[in-house]
């Protein structure tokens, strides 16, 4: 990068002399006396190597060289001050980009309230929104492609990334409508117990995986798998085929399909565990706001 051959403070004074075309005048603004702003005058004209300004008795008037420099002076000026306004912005949090991994399913619960909250309050900052399940949002965290994940079912010990609770949301039974338990309000686990299971992945959502098969433990079974697929639509979609069932959490009843079923679970206690994720020693303002924003504990 070349090295500015002229000071700001000399740009500044001539743009303010060029501006009022009286020295007294001029450094009545500057908040100086008329001897330093005409030094500074002279020295920005040696580093020009003519003169800026014609001077006469009682007369003040810009040569062809001022007039030529004058623009790019004022350009060179409110490009600095424009950002300086910028950078103080993105310090203190007001603007800046944040890129937020979410999971589908929370599309349809904790995600559009927290965005429009967030953005009353932060209108100007970019948002990058990423669709991706558990595991994927935790890699990303790590090489620093996203700087906030939203998800289910946290991994118990993570380093450098910290989890906060955000909301616990039962689980729901996801039938086809022909399958005699949809005719019940309520359905015990145990009583999936010889029924094909359309499940997510392991690999995408360990936390989430474990908690479901872990539900079918309690009840006595292993789930036998007929069928994965990555996104709750997609299970849906293939339970409503009636290939099989599945357990998922309660929101995903917003996704409506006239041949699915979904019942509430007896125990109905269990819970699915909804957190932000961050990395704990992200200098981003940004994600303090949304962590503020978010709440939970």
């Amino acid at each position: 990068m070349t090295r500015p051959e002229l000071p700001l403070a000399q740009l500044h004074a001539f743009v303010v002399l060029a501006e009022e075309l009286h020295f007294g005048h001029a450094a009545a603004r500057l908040g100086i006396a008329q001897p330093p702003l005409s030094q500074q005058i002279r020295r920005l004209e040696d580093k020009v190597g003519h003169a800026l300004f014609s001077r006469e008795p009682g007369h003040v008037a810009l040569t062809a060289v001022g007039r030529e420099l004058l623009p790019a002076a004022r350009r060179a000026l409110t490009d600095l001050a424009d950002g300086l306004a910028a950078a103080r912005a993105v310090g203190s949090g007001r603007t800046g980009r944040l890129r937020i991994g979410f999971a589908a399913s929370l599309a349809l619960t904790v995600l559009p309230g927290l965005l429009r909250t967030f953005r009353q309050r932060f209108p100007d900052a970019h948002l990058d929104i990423h669709e991706m399940t558990t595991a994927p949002q935790i890699a990303a965290l790590h090489d620093r492609t996203i700087d906030i994940g939203l998800l289910r079912e946290p991994p118990a010990d993570e380093p450098e990334i910290g989890f906060r609770t955000v909301l616990g949301e039962p689980f729901v039974a996801v039938l086809p409508a022909a399958h005699p338990l949809a005719a019940q309000r309520t359905v015990r686990v145990a009583q999936l117990a010889d029924a094909p299971f359309v499940l997510l992945p392991r690999a995408v959502g360990p936390g989430l995986y474990d908690r479901i098969t872990g539900l079918c433990a309690d009840a006595g079974f292993t789930p036998r798998t007929a069928l994965h697929a990555v996104e709750w639509q997609t299970v849906c979609a293939l339970v409503e085929t009636g290939l099989g069932v599945s357990l998922a959490p309660a929101s995903i009843r917003r996704i409506r399909l006239k041949g699915v079923a979904f019942r509430g679970i007896v125990p109905g206690t269990a819970r699915t565990r909804v957190a932000v994720a961050w990395r704990t020693a992200d200098p981003n303002p940004l994600v303090a706001h949304l962590l503020a924003t978010v709440g939970g504990e």
